[in-house]
């Protein structure tokens, strides 16, 4: 019984970053062998088993074969007569399917790699070298899976190119129907890890050069060819600005609900009327509606829903916010549902700035209407709610007349802020 370290924790040794998770396979190895060194049997569709001290995973190694269209069912073999290149082979990627040897340290009984020794039957280093990501072989072709993990690890190495006859047989599995074929899941998992990498911009490009992004995300590839408004570069069309955007979500270290709604609070763009073309009039209720179907399609969690859709709707008030009355402020951070749910709030301005500096030319153009309303907020949650509440019932109010109360002592109290107050005269 042989072990080897593979896939990513290889690759990112090799190319000298950090590894945070191990991943091993077990040749020559039976389940019996494994539990009788202490392994515990977690596998359900194929052998895997955890290490009694690390708890790392151990795969027997195994084929693989898809049974059926999409990502809907594998025949898996594990055998001892399982080879390590027959296991390589069904791995997606050449810088994914090296494997560095290991033999266990007698005093801790954990496994260390020998990274002099790697196997690489299929040209993983020299991919790695050329920053190339190759498909190992045609098993490439019966997961469509591995168009979305290509393309999500084109966002992670941004410098890495894609080889032409893996591009070449991409397109030739969208024509073939297999990624209609994907299951909601898949892709949404796929789709909110390609999002967190370092430039996911790349992820939707690799995936609109090889038309799965017109099947996946229909919406978001009907933003391609739209122009922007006159004053925004209309040269740069607003699929670009929403590449733009994306990328500005991960300089600025946003988490996945703000990049999720980067990602569509532009979607009613791409179905603009051409007789306002490009101003866009409307295109904020029509990024809600398709942000809805999208949505229940692609099964998102309600975290990132509700913040893409704020954002939908309103992006354009937080954007002209400076220009508010007081009384229109605090209408905004109610829709916002600010009161009640500040930290989406913190969110949602962040999404905003996002899409506002994700312009040509406006990349270090500060955002500040975050900060101000932001701090328009603070003031108006000083004021003491329980006490106008009973002041206006000792006047007589009850239900939404409490209410108007309330709000009419945040506007107040925006109004009195130092945002609005005017400055003071300085003494002769």
């Amino acid at each position: 019984m042989k072990i080897y370290m593979v896939g990513g924790a290889v690759r990112d040794k090799l190319l000298g970053l950090q590894v945070t998770d191990h991943d091993w396979v077990v040749v020559g190895g039976t389940p019996e062998a494994l539990t009788a060194q202490g392994f515990l049997p977690v596998g359900k569709d194929f052998p895997v088993f955890l290490h009694p001290k690390t708890r790392e995973e151990y795969a027997l190694a195994r084929t693989e074969r898809n049974s059926a269209r999409g990502y809907r069912g594998f025949e898996v073999y594990a055998a001892p007569e399982v080879t390590l290149e027959q296991d390589l082979a069904r791995r997606d990627l050449t810088i994914n399917s090296i494997a560095a040897p290991a033999r266990p340290e007698s005093a801790t009984g954990l496994f260390e790699p020998d990274f002099e020794a790697l196997v690489d039957p299929y040209g993983g280093q020299r991919d790695l070298k050329a920053k190339v990501l190759r498909h190992v072989t045609d098993a490439f072709r019966e997961d469509p899976v591995r168009i979305l993990r290509l393309a999500r690890f084109a966002a992670r190495f941004a410098d890495f190119s894609v080889a032409p006859e893996t591009m070449a047989m991409m397109q030739d599995m969208v024509q073939d129907g297999e990624v209609d074929a994907l299951v909601p899941e898949r892709v949404w998992q796929e789709l909110a890890r390609g999002l967190m990498e370092q430039q996911p911009s790349r992820m939707l490009e690799v995936l609109r050069a090889c038309g799965a992004l017109q099947h996946l995300l229909p919406e978001v590839a009907r933003l391609w060819g739209v122009p922007q408004r006159a004053e925004y570069h209309p040269e740069i069309d607003t699929g670009i600005h929403l590449l733009m955007v994306l990328d500005m979500a991960a300089q600025l270290g946003a988490p996945l609900p703000v990049r999720f709604a980067c990602l569509c609070h532009d979607l009613g763009k791409g179905t603009t009327p051409t007789d306002v073309l490009p101003r866009h009039i409307g295109h904020e209720e029509r990024s809600a509606r398709l942000l809805k179907g999208l949505c229940q399609r692609l099964r998102v969690p309600g975290d990132c829903r509700e913040i893409a859709d704020v954002v939908a709707r309103e992006h354009g008030n937080i954007h002209r916010s400076a220009e508010f009355s007081p009384a229109a402020v605090v209408r905004l951070l109610e829709r916002c549902d600010a009161f009640r749910k500040p930290q989406r709030f913190a969110d949602i301005l962040l999404a905003c700035e996002c899409d506002a500096r994700g312009r040509l030319g406006f990349e270090q153009t500060p955002y500040p209407q975050r900060l101000r309303l932001l701090q328009l907020l603070t003031a108006a949650q000083g004021v003491a709610t329980d006490q106008v509440a009973a002041e206006a019932m000792a006047a007589g109010q009850s239900g939404p007349k409490i209410g108007e109360w309330i709000h009419r002592a945040r506007v107040e109290a925006v109004r009195q802020s130092a945002v609005f107050a005017p400055a003071p005269v300085a003494a002769p």
